[in-house]
This record gives structure tokens, C-alpha cells and sequence, in this order.
């Protein structure tokens, strides 16, 4: 079959991509751990101890940033639809996380006392079209986040991937009622024509 040519032009791109070659040099599995790497970097968001949970995680570039960085003094839980190839001191769940099954399984790993940060890279498979993606990607950032409005300690911080349009205005709103520091990210390995930005929060008021 013959490829289109914006698939082509997407092929290029990627393996002419900076952050592509500096994953394949530096043993990471996507270029997505250089979004998490910057942030964290800025905001000091992921410390020893700490029980994460790491939503949207295949291939699994930020739970192996989160498992490096822990290096076993802490709780890692990964969900993802896909599979995903097992990492150190991870627990990975695989299966959507829109179902009750998957969700209860999820919610059987995570301690009673709850989680120190939610990160989710969620996003719905793309069809090129706003009007069908923005609201996909806004009920998945709309489940992320009740699930830390559920799940998180006082305290606790959330970092998800958020897309302009529709519902984005009203989210920041609710976030800033639940956290007491919200700002939004768009790090430097998120494509510059990509609507993707990322919502962190943190000091979670419980």
C-alpha cells in the first residue's frame, strides 16, 4: 500500500526528529520522557518515596524516568491500553481505562492512603479532524483528572496532557479550585504545531 503523503512527510519528521535520536542515544523508549524530564526538572516534581501512578504509560518512556529516578524507594503503577514490556519496581495494568474493570483493577494496587502524583500522557488516536479529536482528548483529561481529585493525598501533584479547545478554559478553572498552583506547560519535545499542552498542578487541597 502506498503511503499518503502526510505520512510520509510524518516519517521524516520523526527520524529526523532531535529528540527521537537523543532517546535512541540515551536507551529511552520514546521521545515523550524529554516532556516529563523538562518539567520535572522545573518543578522538582518526582522525590523518593513517593507512590505514582502513570497513566497512558506504552511504550513506557516516563515510567522508566520514574523508575530510574525512584530507583526502587517508592510505588509505581503504569495502565495503558496497549502492552507494554515490563520495567523495574513497576506495576503495570494493562486495559482501557474508561472500563469499570479496568478502573477497579487499578484502584486495587493503589495504597489506602492514596497517591503523591498523577501523571497521564492519555490521548485518543488522532483522525486530523478538531471537531472529533478535542473532545475525545478532553474526556480522557477529564477522567484523569477526577481520578486524582479521588485518588491524590493532601498535598499531591498532578501533571496531564491537555488540549486547547473546547473544555480547556474550564478545566484550568477547576483545577485552580482543587490545587493551589496551576500553570501550563509546553515543553520544548512537545512539536510546536501539536495543540498538546500540559496541565501541572500541585499542592493537591484534598
Amino acid at each position: 500500500m502506498a503511503r499518503s503523503k502526510s505520512s510520509k512527510r510524518w516519517l521524516q519528521e520523526h527520524f529526523d526528529d532531535v529528540y527521537v535520536k537523543k532517546a535512541q542515544a540515551e536507551g529511552y523508549r520514546s521521545r515523550a520522557v524529554y516532556k516529563l524530564i523538562e518539567i520535572d526538572e522545573k518543578e522538582q516534581l518526582i522525590k523518593s518515596g513517593m507512590t505514582i501512578v502513570d497513566l497512558g504509560a506504552a511504550p513506557g518512556g516516563w515510567t522508566q524516568y520514574v523508575s530510574q529516578k525512584l530507583n526502587g524507594q517508592g510505588t509505581i503503577v503504569a495502565l495503558d491500553i496497549l502492552v507494554m514490556d515490563a520495567l523495574p519496581d513497576v506495576t503495570f495494568i494493562q486495559g482501557d481505562f474508561r472500563e469499570d474493570t479496568v478502573f477497579q483493577a487499578l484502584l486495587d494496587v493503589i495504597p489506602e492512603n492514596g497517591i503523591d502524583l498523577l501523571l497521564s500522557d492519555m490521548a485518543p488516536n488522532m483522525s486530523g479532524t478538531d471537531a472529533i479529536d478535542i473532545p475525545r482528548a478532553m474526556y480522557l483529561a477529564e477522567l484523569a483528572f477526577d481520578f486524582a481529585d479521588k485518588t491524590l493525598k493532601p498535598g499531591g501533584a498532578l501533571l496531564m496532557k491537555i488540549f486547547h479547545g473546547s473544555g480547556f478554559d474550564e478545566l484550568i478553572k477547576l483545577a485552580r479550585q482543587k490545587f493551589s498552583r496551576v500553570v501550563i506547560r509546553k515543553p520544548a519535545a512537545s512539536r510546536a504545531r501539536s495543540r498538546e499542552t500540559y496541565l501541572m498542578a500541585k499542592q493537591y487541597k484534598g
